[in-house]
């Protein structure tokens, strides 16, 4: 009997112990692919004593694996770089809400999910890069006025696929509706300067070659190419200026990256504490002096590099639009010829 007690005792002593061992963790599946994300995990259990662990992959993907994980994920928190993925995620159950005053007040009130289910940690505008040399910016304006004939062989954007472009096709489409959209679409592919390849930092170097005048790409990469150590990136980002469009009246669209805290996370308080962190003032200067995004906290400014190019205007658009009207989008592109 004596012998019973003690294997009792010592199997409880062990199920403590890995217990505790499963508190000091946090899991994530993040779409996000920064070298930014592992300096803030560090940092986070350098404060902390909880370990980070991720899994990296595209967000459809994520998702899929959070829904088919059910009840059985191990998956606390899911990280994005669209708004849109996060409203799907949303739609399909996959989340839970976060109550955090502390979040509440990190976080600029008008980027906040006003459905509760996802918080932002970036975000960024969809700017127009324009050729030193070959572009007045006088005769810049609005993400409209590209389809002007006036820009006709000088437009350079990546592809269709991309979900950057498709959030901002949905954007057009929740302010615009989609017949104006789709007539956009149509008459801006005609002004390709060639089909749609590369991601946006090649677009820029497209641009220093001469094959295009104007781009349409993400802020934070020409934050990247001018803090660059390569010269021909560095060159990139320096043929080029930025222009937040549509100053004039909605304002530029932007979007976000941002965390869900999934339905069965089975680390809740690390993962809200890893929500909390990143949120922010420490963090949030992380992020901007390392990947030239701007910050969710309003008390945090933008890198040097980034306030060169002014304050902006954006879009107040509801970001999960963004979800919402995603299919509208995708078959824009499809109908009007944008690979």
């Amino acid at each position: 009997m004596k012998n019973i007690y003690i294997i009792l005792i010592f199997t409880l002593l062990i199920g403590c112990e890995n217990a505790e061992k499963k508190s000091q963790e946090v899991n994530l599946y993040s779409q996000r692919h920064y070298k930014v994300d592992e300096k803030q995990y560090e940092n986070f259990t350098n404060k902390t004593g909880i370990k980070v662990n991720y899994i990296k992959a595209n967000a459809d993907e994520l998702l899929e694996r959070l829904k088919n994980e059910g009840e059985n994920s191990p998956a606390d928190l899911f990280v994005s770089v669209d708004a849109g993925k996060l409203q799907k995620g949303a739609d399909l159950g996959l989340f839970q809400k976060v109550s955090s005053s502390v979040i509440k007040n990190n976080v600029s009130k008008d980027l906040q999910d006003k459905n509760g289910y996802w918080i932002p940690i970036t975000y960024r505008a969809r700017v127009l890069v324009y050729s030193n040399e070959r572009v007045n910016k006088e005769d810049l304006s609005t993400y409209e006025d590209l389809s002007n004939e006036k820009w006709k062989g000088r437009i350079l954007v990546r592809s269709s696929s991309n979900a950057y472009n498709q959030a901002l096709m949905s954007s057009i489409v929740a302010n615009l509706g989609g017949d104006v959209a789709s007539d956009w679409s149509e008459a801006l592919v005609q002004n390709f300067a060639r089909d749609p390849k590369g991601n946006d930092r090649d677009q820029v170097k497209a641009i220093a070659a001469g094959q295009g005048d104007v781009a349409i790409v993400n802020s934070y990469y020409i934050g990247l190419l001018l803090s660059s150590q390569k010269e021909e990136e560095l060159n990139a980002g320096r043929s080029v200026s930025v222009f937040f469009p549509n100053q004039g009246d909605r304002g530029s669209h932007i979007n976000i990256s941002g965390l869900a805290l999934a339905k069965n996370s089975p680390n809740k308080e690390n993962a809200i504490k890893l929500m909390e962190f990143l949120t922010s003032e420490e963090a949030q200067m992380t992020y901007v002096n390392n990947s030239y995004e701007y910050a969710a906290n309003p008390n945090v400014k933008p890198s040097k590099i980034v306030q060169g190019w002014g304050e902006f205007k954006r879009d107040n658009l509801d970001l999960n639009k963004l979800g919402e009207f995603r299919d509208e989008a995708l078959k824009i592109f499809d109908s009007t010829g944008w690979k």
